[in-house]
Formats: C-alpha cells, structure tokens, sequence
C-alpha cells in the first residue's frame, strides 16, 4: 500500500498532459506515493434535445473510463502502484477544485503547461493567479516541452 502521498493529474487531450503524468509517476515512485488521475466531462449545450444530449454525456463518460482505464496501467508500471481514478461532469477549474476541496488525501497537483506561444494552459492560468488562494495543496507545474529522459533525471 502506498504512502499517504497522492499526485493529482488533470487528464485531458493536451500534448503536455503526458509529462505533467510521467512527472507524477516517477514522484510516487521515489516517494512511495500514489497517482490519482482526473477526467474532467465538460456538459453539451442540448437542452432543446434531452435525449441526444444524454446520450452524448453517457458516451462521454464511457470514452472517459475508457482512457483513463488505459492509463491505469502505464500509471501502474511507471509508479509501482495502480491509480485513484476520478470522473466528473462540469467545468474542468471548477471540478478540479472540488476534487482537491473533497479529497484529503490528495496533496500535490501536478498540471503540464503550454509551451506554446499562447501560454500556459487555461488550469495553469487560473490556479496561478485569480484561483491560487482556493487550493490547499502545492501545484507543481511541469513545462510540456520536456522529454521524458530530461523528467526521468530530475524526479
């Protein structure tokens, strides 16, 4: 069983999400601590059409578990132990908040940023600045550009 140490990771499509994980899998190991990883399902606007939208949202959670099922297991290998797995439905800051709010035993969120010209990413932004105060962990922010024998050599 692992420590009491858990790294959060945003799951999302971004190219950085990947050395944001690998970060946080290499630091549980060395910690013995644990992944958690978060999907974050934000809400189709079909309200005039009830059912498609429905449909559209159990679609969306089922491609959600699905990956990060997949994950589960590069999580497993690179870390040593399997991950804490958490889908939620709704604005991905907002959600993201109320998982770390929730979760005592979450203490390090770890987000990839953007190395891009357009900046870090809207969940790096955010909980760098106007949202800073609403956490009540410490964010590593790992830059998207590194390869993973550059994150291999520093965790």
């Amino acid at each position: 069983m692992p420590s009491s140490r858990v790294f959060l990771v945003v799951v999302d499509d971004s190219p950085e999400m990947r050395a944001a994980l690998r970060f946080a899998c290499r630091r549980a190991r060395s910690s013995d601590g644990q992944v958690a990883l978060l999907r974050v399902i934000e809400r189709g606007e079909y309200q005039q059409f009830a059912s498609i939208g429905k449909l559209m949202q159990a679609e969306a959670r089922e491609a959600a578990e699905e990956l990060l099922n997949r994950l589960a297991g590069e999580v497993n290998t690179l870390s040593g132990h399997l991950p804490v797995l958490y889908v939620r439905e709704g604005e991905p800051r907002e959600e993201l908040l109320t998982v770390i709010a929730e979760e005592p035993s979450i203490s390090v969120l770890v987000l990839g940023a953007d190395p891009g010209s357009k900046g870090p990413g809207p969940l790096v932004t955010a909980l760098t600045g106007k949202y800073v105060g609403k956490l009540r962990v410490p964010v590593t922010i790992v830059p998207g550009s590194l390869t993973d024998d550059e994150i291999d050599r520093i965790t």
